[in-house]
């Protein structure tokens, strides 16, 4: 899932349009299934593996965009002995593709769903992705169904995953889900959505780690033209999300006490780049003491405030260097914390849009299960770090190319023009270039000329280019 989400609506000029085709054919994007991987997901579709278990009787509902199709997860929650129990119905994945056939040698290729802003390349074919293996409302699927108890405070103190037949009763959105919440109407499984969230949000803090709710940059029509725009995650987006993170940490636990597994890690930040995000801050205008910590600063903000919401997507920088590492014989890989999760953590909830999550069910099944690990993820162990890290950058560099693309189709009829900026980064050596952050419209870009650069400080920016396909954008001191 993309790191600066981006969406352009159907009124979208045609040239933003073009230039995002050439994007896909400059990068090699794979295009449609091959037929004969169509006819193998299609037969899939038709007959899967289905599991003994049936937990049909349990009223699950699923919470995603409102267009959204390819369903991933399914929760039910409850409170038990003074606690909560979560269950987490997972898509199983691997109730369809077959190891070793031609859709799963096609799933491997493509490594996960690439995000485009006006269309996504799936890693499953739809008649998966949309239809048997979805967790659809009112449709029957098989499942990786998680069960998790929490103690009053929210903290794990049991977990098991098991296959079973699932059946969802609803679909909901986050803003349908926020307004049944704020009002009060949301009947106790989802009104304990906050409840838990709020808890795991606490413990979160407890433990030094931090969920960036960066706001999707929107292309938004007005007056006759085109602008970008932040539309700010809802809190309900981030108690679902600590749903998730729960299951990934719990999936985690269940890989170090068996010493097999694949985690996903994430160094701790250096210095340097804690300090650029500093000036960022200062830039920004966002109080920033040298006593308060990252984590506090992040959730002190406002995503409805531009600038904080600016600062959220500079923030995004200390993401890189996440990576995959498998380990087998109970040596744990170092390092083996996320940093921004603070703890052990793997992804598992993801399973239709990401490949790696299928692997992860499976050992956190076999391990419940008490059963040895099926041999075709343990071959895969091995080489799925690299394939993760392969498909992770052709997906980072499908968001950057986006964002740029984006931005030149907004600006291209703007070019001579003045705007308000704030210089947020200086590059080292060439202080005359550099990166400012407009106020209006949300744009991030490069400028270069003049004379030093006043890192932090608020300057009057000329655009000087910006030609979807051909010039990014780029500024020049006005």
């Amino acid at each position: 899932m993309p790191r600066r989400k981006m969406h352009v609506t159907g009124a979208a000029e045609a040239p933003l349009r073009a230039a995002l085709r050439e994007l896909r054919t400059t990068l090699d994007v794979p295009e449609d299934f091959p037929p004969e991987v169509v006819a193998e997901a299609e037969s899939a579709a038709g007959s899967p593996r289905l599991p003994d278990r049936d937990a049909t009787d349990v009223p699950f509902f699923t919470i995603d965009p409102p267009t959204s199709v390819d369903l991933d997860q399914a929760m039910y929650l409850s409170r038990r002995d003074g606690g909560f129990r979560v269950q987490y119905a997972i898509a199983d994945v691997a109730a369809f593709v077959a190891p070793g056939g031609l859709l799963d040698a096609e799933v491997h290729r493509r490594v996960q769903t690439l995000y485009f802003p006006d269309e996504k390349t799936p890693l499953h074919p739809a008649v998966l992705s949309e239809g048997a293996a979805s967790l659809l409302p009112d449709q029957t699927a098989p499942a990786l169904l998680w069960q998790i108890d929490l103690d009053a405070e929210g903290r794990t103190v049991a977990t098991d995953v098991r296959r079973a037949l699932v059946r969802s009763r609803a679909k909901l959105d986050y803003e349908g889900v926020q307004r049944q919440i704020d009002a009060g109407t949301a009947e106790e499984p989802l009104a304990l959505l906050k409840e838990i969230g709020l808890l795991r949000e606490n413990l979160e803090r407890e433990r030094g780690g931090i969920s960036l709710n960066v706001p999707e940059q929107e292309v938004v029509e007005r007056d006759g033209a085109y602008f970008l725009a932040y539309r700010a995650a809802l809190p309900a987006d981030s108690w679902n999300a600590q749903i998730s993170l729960l299951t990934g940490m719990a999936a985690a636990d269940l890989m170090i006490a068996a010493g097999t597994g694949i985690l996903r890690t994430l160094p701790t930040a250096p210095d340097g780049a804690v300090a650029r995000l500093r000036r960022s801050a200062k830039a920004l205008g966002i109080d920033w003491p040298h006593h308060v910590s990252y984590a506090d600063v992040v959730r002190s903000l406002d995503p409805h405030n531009a600038r904080h919401a600016a600062f959220l997507q500079e923030c995004t920088s200390l993401l890189r260097g996440a990576g995959y590492s498998s380990f087998t014989g109970g040596e744990l890989p170092s390092p083996a914390v996320h940093a921004a999760v603070a703890d052990e953590y793997t992804h598992c909830t993801a399973p239709l849009r990401r490949l790696v999550d299928r692997y992860a069910g499976e050992l956190c099944v076999a391990f419940c299960a008490g059963q040895g690990v099926p041999e075709w993820v343990l071959a895969a162990l091995d080489d799925l770090p690299k394939e993760m890290a392969d498909g992770s950058r052709r997906a980072n560099t499908v968001e950057r190319e986006c964002v740029d693309i984006v931005e030149a189709a907004l600006l291209k009829e703007r070019v001579g023009e003045v705007f308000d900026a704030y210089v947020v980064d200086v590059k080292e050596g060439e202080p005359a270039v550099g990166t400012v952050h407009l106020e209006d419209p949300a744009v991030v870009a490069r400028i270069a000329g003049g004379d030093a650069l006043p890192l932090g400080e608020r300057l009057r920016v000329r655009l000087t280019q910006a030609d979807p396909g051909t010039a990014k954008v780029q500024f020049a001191p006005a």
